[in-house]
């Protein structure tokens, strides 16, 4: 399969973005899909990503949440990048709205069948996709954070939801998964949590075990997780879609 990919520039809020756009060559009308990226920015690990998912047969776009198309390499760098978003949600939101408007503009995107996947803090931003309302059909959080943002109603979740989180994730606290689960259960959403054995934050990305010696951080690629979580995935876009 031949994978056709190329940068997408859009604005959010007068801000520049630059997404990175894949889809298969010479596909019908596809489902598209949004993909979030860790707190790291937009680097080659979600363009991996993004080329990932266009080769299941779907339209796909690794979100820049910073601007430019920005990524670094240092948690002293990534921590305020990813603040300055989490600290004003609604600038924040208008950057996810800008991105999924951009994804629904590429030409053979079905704008019936939307999606969106996040790893880390793009799960939790994938996440606030579904709190809002955001009309997707199913959204995946791998390894995310589960804290809210958002509210929701009763039956303002549309999007089915999908959690693949670490079981010996230290950076999301045991409270957080319950108060998480209550949530979910009061707005009536349809929605999956599955813990894997062992797994710690960053589970599905390679470069985790690189990072956690170099910053002394909890984070380890397990690869178990990784294939399983990812096949969880793909069952429910194959249910959705």
């Amino acid at each position: 399969m031949t994978i056709q990919t190329h940068t997408l520039p859009y604005s959010a809020g007068g801000i520049d973005m630059v997404g990175y756009f894949a889809k298969a060559s010479d596909t019908p009308p596809s489902p598209g899909v949004l993909v979030l990226p860790e707190w790291w920015g937009l680097n080659d690990y979600i363009r991996r990503r993004t080329e990932d998912i266009a080769r299941l047969g779907y339209s796909a776009l690794g979100v820049d949440l910073y601007g430019a198309g920005k990524a670094v390499g240092h948690p002293d760098e990534a921590g305020p990048l990813m603040n300055e978003v989490l600290e004003n949600m609604e600038a924040g939101t208008l950057r996810l709205q800008a991105a999924l408007a951009a994804l629904i503009d590429q030409p053979g995107v079905d704008p019936s069948r939307l999606a969106a996947i996040g790893f880390c803090f793009g799960g939790a931003m994938a996440l606030h996709l579904a709190r809002i309302g955001t009309g997707l059909s199913g959204v995946v959080s791998f390894h995310g954070a589960l804290d809210s943002f958002h509210e929701p109603t009763p039956g303002s979740i549309k999007a089915r939801i999908l959690v693949c989180h670490g079981d010996a994730d230290e950076f999301i606290p045991k409270e957080s998964i319950q108060v998480f689960h209550g949530e979910m259960k009061s707005a009536g959403a349809d929605y999956e949590f599955i813990s894997y054995p062992g797994a710690l934050h960053g589970f599905t990305s390679p470069e985790a075990d690189e990072n956690s010696r170099k910053y002394g951080l909890p984070l380890a690629y397990n690869e178990s997780a990784d294939k399983e979580s990812w096949q969880a995935m793909i069952r429910l876009f194959t249910e959705l879609f």
